[in-house]
């Protein structure tokens, strides 16, 4: 989202529960797909959306923000397509595109072996699309958190058997959870080759011809696909020259991000203190996200519109300081589980008696009816969290062997 030169800044913001439409605590990615453009017809921001594009790359240049795009266009000629490439100056930037960008896979021996001879049967969540790709297959899960819980409950109904690993993190959703043909195992050893041909093609419906080895000693075969749902790392392509390919604790005043665990030197992780007109919505991490980050957006847009001002430079330094001491580096370091609330409350005493001293209407937190359902939904997810596990027998015959 950008805000372009010389233009003025509003704001429109629907403050929606979506407990309270009548959907369940999870939902699929449809449901949240059809959530957003809702939202976007309601407010009318359907045409200021530039399709297709893809920002390059973001750089400063006098006080302005150059922002340079490519655009997937019909070709003039034949029926190809042609990429338009613009560079527009902004005076301010917001980045709201998310924690999910570059997939983190992880280094299990012989992982990266079955990926270059089988390519398309490994893939990490990110290029999962639909579950008609995994009708009557045996599909191996990696990964025990949202996106492979999600995935398990879309292919279940039309897969075969679903194995999903697990390795007892404390963000794991509850086993229960899984459809009836899915079940929990342990962690990977190793992802064994078959002996023999190394070039051996396989046809669609044919399993991948190696062996699967659990830190439990179990061996898993007959595997026709593999999902890595194992997270994302931090990463701006477009801001390049804000990264830092080095430990966190050696990040500088201007450094943005580092090994991909975190972003650095951001005021109440919204704006990037070296230049405050480059600011971000959606960095924290473990809240209830579409409401959290309206709270962050209707902020913000105070501070674009001139409504309210930013501490100085070095009492924003000093508060980022004070953090880093408190809550160290990491994933972490953005959690505001349990303590959402708080965050947004802080905001607002914060942006507040700015607005009311200008005879201003002040921000409006979290109603009294919001915490009501936040607490009744943190006590069902507390009981279905207590419930176990899950289940952990093995369906079928993919379990050839136990040492």
């Amino acid at each position: 989202m950008v805000r372009k030169a010389s233009t003025s800044l509003t704001t429109n913001i629907v403050c929606s529960n979506m407990h309270h439409l009548g959907t369940p605590d999870y939902v699929n990615h449809k449901v949240l797909g059809d959530y957003i453009q809702d939202v976007a017809r309601q407010n009318e921001v359907e045409s200021l959306i530039k399709f297709n594009t893809e920002v390059r790359n973001i750089k400063e240049s006098n006080g302005k923000w150059l922002v340079e795009i490519s655009t997937l266009q019909k070709a003039q000629a034949g029926t190809g397509i042609a990429l338009e490439k613009t560079v527009t100056e902004f005076d301010s930037v917001v980045v709201a595109s998310g924690h999910y960008h570059t997939p983190r896979v992880p280094d299990t021996p012989g992982l990266a072996e079955w990926k270059r001879r089988w390519p398309d049967r490994i893939e990490h969540s990110k290029r999962y699309r639909k579950p008609e790709d995994f009708k009557d297959k045996n599909v191996l899960l990696v990964g025990a958190g949202v996106s492979s819980t999600d995935i398990a409950r879309e292919i279940g109904p039309i897969a075969k058997s679903i194995y999903q690993v697990h390795r007892n993190g404390k963000f794991d959703l509850p086993g229960s959870m899984l459809p009836e043909n899915g079940v929990r195992v342990s962690e990977i050893e190793s992802f064994t080759l078959p002996e023999g041909d190394s070039s051996i093609s396989l046809a669609p419906h044919e399993p991948i011809p190696g062996t699967v080895t659990l830190k439990d000693g179990t061996k898993l075969s007959d595997i026709h696909r593999v999902i890595l749902c194992t997270g994302y790392h931090v990463a701006l392509p477009f801001l390049a020259h804000l990264h830092a390919n080095i430990d966190p604790e050696r990040a500088n005043d201007h450094t943005l991000v580092t090994d991909g665990t975190q972003y650095h030197n951001l005021h109440k992780d919204i704006f990037y203190i070296p230049r405050p007109t480059l600011a971000f919505i959606g960095v924290p991490y473990f809240t209830a996200t579409f409401t959290l980050f309206e709270f962050q957006a209707m902020v913000l847009a105070q501070v674009l519109s001139g409504k309210a001002s930013l501490p100085t430079e070095s009492e924003m330094k000093e508060e980022y300081r004070k953090r880093v001491e408190e809550k160290g580096y990491g994933k972490p370091f953005h959690s505001l589980k349990d303590h959402e609330v708080d965050y947004v409350d802080e905001l607002l005493a914060w942006v507040n008696p700015q607005l009311e001293k200008k005879g201003l209407k002040p921000l409006v937190g979290h109603s009294e009816t919001w915490k009501a359902a936040r607490k009744e939904l943190v006590l069902r997810m507390q009981k279905l969290f207590s419930g176990g596990p899950g289940k952990t027998d093995a369906p079928g015959n993919l379990v050839s062997t136990r040492q």
